[in-house]
């Protein structure tokens, strides 16, 4: 076997299913590799390296699999630097290989050759580049091909352990294509891993007792629930607590779907465009469950006065997640799940806080401040957009990846996850061009089920190439774009903080005439035309303007047997409400 052909077995043999891959010179025997093992391996040709890393996201968000992703040498692994770093921020397993120039010219600035270790140290969870220690002696090379099955293996664990997140493979072409013979190979090595050591940390009992009374003495408790949760698999023991406790939950936008949103308990989500009334319900809590949480700055806005009347229990995998934003009272560095199993096991009749006036309270901000919209014209806003979506979807296992912007909070605040693994957010990096690939990945990973990508125009024009996969790999993802032919979060704040200066922010010609559309709001002609675009890549597609056609429409999207993309016509003066400015507080938040 070739040393491509051990790394592609050995993919195999530690559960990867779903590879996006795209060729070039040096990753050119991977992929001869691969072609030989379709039969177990689905390698999926994504038309960006980007989309590919976005893809492998996909796969390992909606799954409890490690997607993978691969790209040659050079422009090829410099194209998935911010798949990495995404996936690096939001705590999301993946696998990347990437072909590297043959070691004799490492160094010599070969051509399509990069420091891609180096370059993606900060934003990998660890990196391997499988060498020989002297390319020139059979012996040495052959050691290095042995290494392989045990890189793979370590690879995968380093990125699911512990607190997940992205592991590169690196490999010199002059290793994939020198071979042994297949009786040599141990395809179950011992692991070598000094100074990793990702201990399965379980809760001590004294931390039970000490959250339990804390939650007994508790008169305005407050849930709050982060991706961890999700990543722990812990959805159903954090709903089982809840409803044993009657607390009010709230998630951040990793968090949502880990519990159900549409359940009357649930607040939604909290921050910067979380609902206001779990802004003021956190601001005013007196203990805070942080579980699976990191304070990040779009929760918490200005650090030192968030939750300041609140007591912390923080449980986290990540040690250094503890007290690195917020100081916990109750610390714990365990698995959420192992937390919640230990607390509901506890949890008895007597440790059930009495919240009637708390929830008394916070009815009462829900009645004042709800999520609500303009439905007082034919136009489609983009938040009807979505809540049409909703009603039409709720009862189907639906999931949905978005892009960044916009967009992204309108769907987060009107779509009502009831399930984990169902909602895909480029969250930490906020990338844009997130949402389509990921869908792609998302479809492969779960046949049969129905994936939609909510986008915005701009978002979409990131990765757009992606429609080609779709039609190509038969991949029957839905675009519903919100399209206001502006980048709509950017231009919401030249609105509110800038005078409503125009700094390239419209997407259109700029001497078009339409180029500020009506003024009341409405588009005028659209620019790209995304229908043509997209029936250009052998999509279905429509568009749709007025609001009493947008519900058949969406039907008819939804109902599709392949791809399909509806292109929504949005009013571009819409803003995110409510908005808490960076760095301010809940008292600075904006309802209008």
């Amino acid at each position: 076997m070739t040393g491509a052909d051990i790394l592609v077995e050995a993919l195999i043999r530690n559960g990867g299913k779903y590879m996006f891959a795209y060729p070039g010179g040096a990753s050119m025997p991977l992929h001869q590799a691969l072609l030989k093992r379709g039969d177990q391996l689905r390698t999926i040709l994504p038309r960006h390296e980007q989309g590919g890393g976005f893809a492998a996201q996909g796969v390992s968000r909606s799954t409890d699999g490690i997607g993978m992703c691969m790209a040659t040498s050079g422009p090829g692994a410099t194209n998935l630097v911010t798949a990495l770093a995404d996936a690096k921020m939001d705590s999301i397993p993946i696998v990347a290989v990437t072909g590297q120039v043959s070691q004799a010219v490492i160094g010599t600035d070969a051509f399509q050759e990069t420091p891609i270790i180096e370059i993606s140290r900060a934003i990998t969870k660890h990196s391997f580049m499988i060498t020989a220690n002297d390319h020139t002696d059979p012996d040495s090379v052959r050691e290095a091909l042995l290494s392989i099955p045990r890189i793979v293996k370590e690879a995968f664990f380093i990125a699911k352990s512990g607190r997940p997140g992205p592991v590169l493979i690196d490999f010199p072409k002059n290793i994939q294509t020198a071979s042994i013979e297949v009786d040599d190979i141990d395809w179950d090595p011992a692991m070598k891993l000094p100074g990793y050591r990702p201990l399965h940390r379980k809760p001590i009992p004294e931390q039970i007792k000490q959250s339990l009374a804390a939650i007994r003495r508790s008169k305005r408790p407050i849930l709050y629930v982060g991706g961890g949760v999700i990543n722990a698999n812990a959805a159903e023991e954090l709903t089982a607590f809840a409803k044993k406790s009657n607390i009010p939950v709230t998630m951040t936008v990793m968090g949502l779907g880990a519990f159900p949103g549409d359940d009357p308990q649930s607040l939604h989500f909290l921050g910067m465009h979380g609902t206001a009334y779990s802004n003021y319900a956190i601001n005013e809590a007196d203990l805070l469950l942080a579980f699976g949480v990191r304070f990040d700055d779009r929760v918490t806005g200005k650090l030192d006065e968030f939750a300041m009347h609140g007591k912390i229990i923080h449980v986290d995998i990540d040690a250094s997640e503890i007290h690195k934003n917020k100081e916990a009272h109750i610390p714990v560095v365990a698995d959420v799940k192992d937390f919640l199993v230990a607390l509901n096991e506890a949890f008895t009749e007597e440790d059930k806080p009495d919240t009637a006036d708390w929830w008394k309270q916070i009815n009462e901000w829900r009645a004042k401040y709800p999520m609500s919209y303009n439905q007082s014209d034919d136009w489609i806003y983009q938040q009807y957009a979505v809540d049409e979506f909703w009603r039409q979807t709720k009862d189907q296992d639906t999931y949905v990846a978005v892009g960044v912007g916009q967009h992204q909070m309108w769907a987060a605040q009107f779509y009502k996850f009831r399930k984990a693994r169902r909602w895909l957010s480029s969250s930490g990096l906020g990338t844009m061009g997130f949402g389509l690939p990921a869908a792609m990945g998302v479809a492969a990973a779960n046949p049969g089920k129905l994936v939609v990508d909510i986008d915005g125009d701009g978002s979409l024009l990131m990765n757009i190439q992606e429609l080609a996969t779709l039609h190509c790999e038969k991949l029957p993802v839905k675009i519903l774009l919100l399209n206001n032919q502006h980048l709509g979060m950017v231009v919401q704040w030249e609105d509110r903080f800038m005078e409503g200066r125009r700094a390239h922010t419209y997407l259109g010609p700029i001497d078009h005439p339409e180029a500020l559309g009506h003024g009341d709001g409405t588009i005028g002609d659209t620019y790209p035309n995304f229908v043509e675009i997209a029936r250009g890549f052998g999509l279905e597609a429509a568009q749709v303007r007025e609001k009493k056609d947008y519900p058949a429409a969406l039907n008819k999207m939804l109902t599709s047997k392949g791809p399909y993309l509806l292109d929504v016509i949005c009013p571009y003066q819409e803003h995110v409400l409510p908005m808490i400015p960076g760095g301010k507080t809940v008292r600075d938040m904006i309802l209008k």
